[in-house]
């Protein structure tokens, strides 16, 4: 049995008897495009002429924490999820992550981490496991599209606990909450609010999307000519924010303050990427991992406070 076979068949058996809910809904996998891999390529370069989406363990790098190295935290939770289908000596083949968008969000189920995201085919559902919670929580409640009932039930207690407003999908024999967050028509996202999805068995570019969906800061830009080439191109509504909208309460006033020495009126995810090549410039800020670690704020208080492109 292959180490995908095995952490699916653990994750089923800690599930519950029930069908996804939503039998349209897609995982979304976010990431930003034009952030610069180890060998001075983009991450939509890379794409594009590797035609596979790779994990943090062989890219090094990530919109979350940076712990993917044998005995760092993402191996550590991985080894507990997995019940230790993958050897911490592993590099390739690991589990991709990315989240099941039940809302149908155009900006994906979790934009927290990443201004763009792959749409994945139907068919890459059945090798997938799902938690109520990031896995950097280490959750309990688990499971696959056929054993979702647990995660089902801990959807329904959460609405019940925090009283938060529903779509609902009125099809099928039962209605069902299709989301725990309003689809967004207006100024900003909630961040984590979403069921995570952990992708088995890799994904194949050509074989597993079915679209690229783009922030639309990067329309006309070599960027998005990049991605073109690896699936059909969509546009999401966007993030854009006044520099001097950035509040200091809320990641903190040096993300604030950064927002305005960027050299642009309005912040949006190019602007945001551009800085991030040039993390020299900020050095008044400390040290490129401290300026990096800012810029990643500033892209939170964009889905935070944000409003659609115009």
């Amino acid at each position: 049995m292959t180490p995908a076979a095995r952490a699916l068949a653990h994750v089923r058996a800690l599930g519950a008897a029930g069908e996804l809910p939503v039998p349209e809904a897609r995982i979304t996998v976010s990431f930003h495009p034009d952030r610069l891999l180890g060998d001075g390529r983009t991450v939509a370069e890379r794409l594009a002429a590797d035609g596979v989406y790779r994990s943090q363990f062989e890219t090094g790098i990530s919109n979350g924490g940076l712990t993917a190295y044998p005995g760092g935290d993402r191996d550590r939770w991985e080894q507990r999820m997995f019940a230790g289908a993958y050897p911490s000596s592993t590099r390739a083949g690991r589990p991709l992550y990315g989240g099941l968008n039940l809302a149908g969000h155009p900006d994906g189920a979790s934009p927290r981490f990443g201004s763009c995201h792959l749409r994945l085919r139907p068919s890459v559902l059945r090798r997938a496991t799902f938690s109520h919670g990031d896995s950097f929580t280490e959750p309990t409640v688990v499971g696959t599209a056929d054993a979702f009932g647990t995660i089902r039930q801990a959807l329904l207690e959460q609405v019940a606990r925090t009283g938060q407003a529903l779509a609902v999908a009125a099809s099928g024999p039962a209605q069902w909450v299709q989301a725990l967050t309003v689809p967004r028509i207006a100024a900003g996202r909630a961040m984590d609010d979403y069921v995570e999805a952990q992708i088995h068995g890799g994904i194949d570019l050509a074989a597993d999307v079915e679209a690229v969906v783009c922030d639309p800061a990067f329309s006309g830009t070599p960027t998005a000519a990049h991605l073109a080439a690896v699936a059909p191109l969509e546009w999401h509504p966007g993030f854009v924010l006044e520099a001097a909208a950035f509040p200091g309460d809320l990641r903190g006033p040096d993300a604030a303050r950064l927002a305005r020495v960027l050299d642009a009126e309005i912040i949006d995810a190019a602007v945001i990427g551009v800085a991030t090549h040039r993390t020299g410039h900020f050095s008044a800020f400390g040290t490129s991992a401290e300026v990096l670690q800012l810029l990643k704020y500033l892209w939170h208080i964009l889905v935070l406070r944000g409003r659609p492109r115009p």
